[in-house]
C-alpha cells in the first residue's frame, strides 16, 4: 500500500497545506487529496458523501477548529479533487481507504468529525480498531442513500446505477441531474434551511464540482445506495452499541422526516450524547460556527 505524500499547489483549498496521498486499490493507483490546517492534537474531518461532495464543505468548520487542533480534511476517492476512475464504487473501497489513510497519516488515536454518510465507515473502523479514534462526532449522520430512502428496491437502484455508468445515456442522465437549477432545488429541499445562502455563485461552485471528468461514477453509487455500508437500521445501531469510544451526534432540527427518524433512533441509545441545532443535512456547511459551539466542550474534554 503506497503511503507516498506529495505536496501539490494545483488544488484549491481553504487555506491549509494541500497534499496528495497515493493509494492503491486492486492494482490501480488513486490520488487522494487532503488538506491540513492548524496545530494541536490531530482531528480528521470527513465530508458527507453526495453528488457535490468535497472537503471544501467542511472548510469553514476546519478553520474554526484549527486554533485547537491539527485538522485534516480529505476528499473521498471518487469525489472532490481526488481521482475519479470508473470503479465499481462500493463500501469495501471506502472501508479499506479509511483504514489505510488513518494508518498512513496519523500515529496516535485521533478525534474524528464526520458528516452524513461517512458515519457508518467511521463507526465500522472504530469497532474494528478501537485504538484508531479517541472520540467521535457525527454530524447529521445517515446510512441509507437517497434512492433507497425514497423506497426504490435494490433492483431498481441497480438499474439506475448501470444507466448512469453507461457512456452516452449515462452522461446525459447525469447532466440532467446536475444542472444548476436542480442542484439549487435539492439544496432548498433538504440540505440548507436558509434560502438566502443558496446564491448563484454558491450553486455554480457546486456545479463545477459535479462536472469533473469521471464524476458520475461515485455519485451514482452513492445516490443508488451502493455506498451504504450497512443495509438495515439494526446493523447501524449495533455498531454504535459496540463502540468503546465516546460519541456525540449533532442533528439538524429541519432534517428530512425519514432521516430524522433514523437519527432519533441513534441518539436514543444509552451513552450517546446529542444536540439539536438549526439546519438540515448540510448543517456542517451552513452553520459551522454553531456546530463548533456545541461540540467544542466534548472535543476538548479529557473525560470519556
Amino acid at each position: 500500500m503506497s503511503t507516498n505524500l506529495l505536496s501539490t499547489s494545483a488544488a484549491t483549498g481553504f487555506g491549509g497545506v494541500v497534499q496528495e496521498y497515493l493509494w492503491n486499490w486492486e492494482n490501480q493507483q488513486l490520488r487522494v487529496v487532503y488538506e491540513t490546517l492548524g496545530k494541536g492534537s490531530p482531528l480528521l474531518l470527513l465530508p458527507s458523501f453526495s453528488t457535490v461532495s468535497t472537503r471544501l464543505e467542511v472548510g469553514e468548520l476546519a478553520k474554526l477548529l484549527a486554533p485547537n487542533f491539527q485538522v485534516v480534511a480529505v476528499d473521498w476517492p471518487g469525489f472532490g479533487e481526488s481521482s475519479r476512475p470508473s470503479l465499481n464504487y462500493r463500501p469495501e473501497i471506502y472501508q479499506q481507504f479509511l483504514e489505510d489513510f488513518v494508518k498512513a497519516v496519523f500515529n496516535t488515536p485521533i478525534t474524528v468529525v464526520a458528516a452524513g454518510h461517512a458515519a457508518s465507515y467511521v463507526l465500522q473502523l472504530a469497532v474494528k480498531q478501537s485504538a484508531a479514534f479517541s472520540r467521535i462526532v457525527l454530524l447529521a449522520p445517515t446510512w441509507r442513500g437517497p434512492l433507497p430512502t425514497m423506497g426504490a428496491s435494490q433492483q431498481i437502484a441497480g438499474m439506475v446505477r448501470e444507466l448512469v455508468r453507461s457512456p452516452i445515456l449515462g452522461q446525459a442522465l447525469y447532466k440532467l441531474n446536475t444542472t444548476q437549477s436542480f442542484l439549487s432545488f435539492m439544496y432548498r429541499r433538504h440540505v440548507f434551511t436558509d434560502a438566502a445562502k443558496i446564491t448563484p455563485s454558491f450553486i455554480e461552485k457546486k456545479w463545477h464540482t459535479t462536472q469533473q471528468p469521471g464524476a458520475r461514477f461515485a455519485s451514482a453509487a452513492f445516490v443508488t445506495g451502493n455506498l451504504d455500508a450497512v443495509r438495515a437500521q439494526s446493523d447501524f445501531l449495533e455498531l454504535v452499541q459496540s463502540l468503546t469510544v465516546p460519541l456525540m451526534v449533532v442533528i439538524g432540527e429541519s432534517s428530512p422526516p425519514k432521516s430524522r427518524e433514523e437519527m432519533n433512533a441513534l441518539v436514543a441509545l444509552p451513552g450517546v450524547r446529542s444536540v439539536v441545532i438549526p439546519g438540515s443535512l448540510g448543517l456542517h456547511e451552513e452553520y459551522p460556527a454553531v456546530v463548533l459551539e456545541v461540540i467544542q466542550d466534548f472535543l476538548l474534554s479529557s473525560e470519556n
